[in-house]
């Protein structure tokens, strides 16, 4: 992370914002972060005002703090609530305009300002997407915006700084890069650099994902993870995520769950329904993972995988939207709005099986249990 001034400097920037979280703010980390870019004669300000899954008036909020700075770049430090908050802040602060009028299927490749990333979670590989996801309060929807613009300029991916990540972030930012690498590889939408990247990323993540919940402290195990979810990133940037992201998106805005979280809750039902469309695609994924020898049969390596991923959200205590506390009633009555929600994010339409909104909602009504 000491990098930033220098790399800053090379690129002819000197005056960023440095946007984060309350909790990080909390820990001195934006304070150190701010410091190390005066002290090397930068004129850094920093916003600790971010919120998980940013909504419209958090981004106006952010914007404002930005455009009144006269800064030059965007940093976003820490998850990717936080990146996902400098990717709309760097093309609102430019030009101006409502996040609604970038909604997808709109796309904005005209740079804004400059977009640093720096991570802070093994998971979300907004580091290196041309995405960003921001919620509008005013009805409740995760509103996914897509462009060039988003895409940041420069990334510090540094492990260290997940070395203190809570337990269930870790699992859940885990899951989600895994997420992120198999359904770029199924993804209608994949192609040969794609598919490279996600293989490596589900090579890496796989083999230590309960490692780095179990054993925080294992360096090497979460090294792992931050360079799986880099590969994950730029696979999915590159091929699109599909249907576990479409139907995690509006769970978020209706029940406020973690992105991480709801991927999690949905990978294993939407992988079994998926799987008979792109067998062989699937049964690629279960041999990355180490799960099927390479002679064994699609239908098996398939069989394995699914099992995989129903063990490992047990594992890792991955509760369901029932024992997460979800209101029942409000759950069901809210499934044809999720549904068409889901559709209109355009990410089902990249899934190898692609569903309809009653197929949608029976699966949420499957991952209710």
């Amino acid at each position: 992370m000491r990098e930033l001034p220098a790399a800053l400097a090379q690129l002819g920037l000197s005056r960023p914002a440095i946007l984060t979280d309350n909790y990080l703010a909390g820990t001195g980390a934006l304070e150190r972060l701010v410091a190390l870019c005066t002290e090397q004669g930068l004129a850094a300000r920093g916003f600790a005002d971010v919120i998980p899954d940013p909504t419209v008036s958090s981004i106006d909020k952010a914007t404002a703090f930005v455009t009144e700075g006269d800064h030059d770049c965007v940093v976003g430090f820490g998850g990717g609530s936080s990146i996902d908050t400098a990717k709309a802040v760097a093309v609102l602060a430019a030009r101006g305009g409502t996040m609604r009028a970038l909604k997808a299927p709109h796309q904005e490749d005209l740079p804004g300002l400059p977009i640093v990333a720096i991570p802070t979670t093994a998971g979300t590989g907004s580091e290196a997407t041309r995405f960003t996801i921001v919620t509008d309060e005013a009805n409740d929807e995760k509103m996914l915006c897509v462009g060039l613009a988003y895409l940041p300029i420069l990334a510090i991916v540094d492990y260290e700084l997940t070395l203190s990540k809570p337990v269930r972030l870790t699992a859940d930012t885990g899951i989600d890069a895994l997420t992120h690498a198999i359904e770029a590889y199924v993804s209608s939408r994949a192609n040969p650099f794609s598919d490279g990247m996600a293989l490596a990323a589900i090579r890496a993540i796989w083999p230590n994902l309960r490692t780095v919940c179990t054993n925080p402290d294992d360096r090497a195990a979460r090294e792992s993870m931050m360079i799986g979810s880099l590969q994950a990133g730029i696979a999915f940037s590159n091929a699109s995520v599909a249907l576990v992201h479409g139907m995690s998106r509006p769970i978020g805005a209706h029940f406020h769950v973690a992105h991480g979280l709801s991927n999690a809750m949905l990978l294993p039902i939407v992988t079994e329904w998926s799987a008979p469309a792109a067998l062989p695609r699937y049964a690629n994924c279960a041999r990355a993972m180490g799960l099927s020898p390479v002679e064994e049969g699609d239908q098996a390596a398939v069989a394995r995988l699914v099992e995989a991923l129903h063990q490992v959200n047990t594992d890792l205590a991955v509760p369901t939207p029932r024992s997460h506390g979800i209101d029942e009633a409000r759950w069901f009555e809210l499934l044809p709005l999720m549904a068409e929600q889901a559709i209109a994010s355009g990410s089902p339409a990249n899934n190898p099986r692609v569903p309809d909104a009653q197929i949608i909602e029976a699966l949420y009504r499957r991952a209710w249990a």
